[in-house]
């Protein structure tokens, strides 16, 4: 689907909800280019490397997708207002906050949850760095950390340990364990 046909769909879904009208109705077929009136959109995701075809509320976040619909629980709902950073996973390789992000607009977008780092039994290089620098405490915004921590180091930008902060200040640690995730990340940093 064209990015025209997805907001398109999704300024028809929101009229009809905002005038209090039906989304499906004798007149919601014809405004729906695949004749269904339902209000759905189709959306298609690789998802940690696996195709993911899925039909939509165009309003439907990616957080809510990939926790709801396919069962990847590794990725947290904090905040749901984008403050927080639990929800961090990586959209064609940049990191994106998936509670403000629309299922639908990353439609044939390659999405990396918590659960796609690993390689087998084998651990991605930031989450061992978190296990052996004691990373985390209650583990709640783990799983954000980590996903912001290796699209960092990836861009290339993170040299020191303020640049770090700096660049990880999006992802809040209620527990504080601050110091650990730096030193994570530098030993990480130091082994490129």
């Amino acid at each position: 689907m064209s990015r025209r046909g997805f907001l398109g769909r999704t300024a028809t879904a929101s009229a009809a909800l905002a005038v209090g009208g039906p989304l499906a109705g004798p007149d919601a077929a014809s405004a729906e280019p695949d004749g269904r009136g339902d209000g759905l959109v189709d959306v298609e995701l690789r998802v940690n490397e696996r195709v993911e075809r899925l039909r939509l509320d165009p309003r439907v976040t990616l957080l809510d997708t990939v926790r709801d619909r396919l069962g990847l629980t590794g990725t947290k709902k904090g905040c749901d207002r984008g403050q927080c950073g639990a929800c961090t996973v990586h959209v064609d390789g940049r990191r994106v906050l998936a509670c403000l992000t629309l299922a639908g607009s990353v439609t044939g977008g390659r999405v990396t949850t918590i659960e796609g780092l690993a390689r087998g039994s084998a651990l991605h290089p930031v989450q061992q760095a978190f296990l052996d620098h004691d990373g985390f405490q209650c583990g709640f915004c783990t799983s954000g950390q980590i996903m912001s921590a290796v699209a960092m180091l990836r861009e290339g930008r993170a040299r020191t340990p303020e640049q770090i902060r700096e660049l990880m200040s999006g992802n809040i640690c209620r527990c504080g364990a601050y110091g650990t995730i730096v030193d994570a990340i530098r030993a990480v940093g130091a082994a490129d």
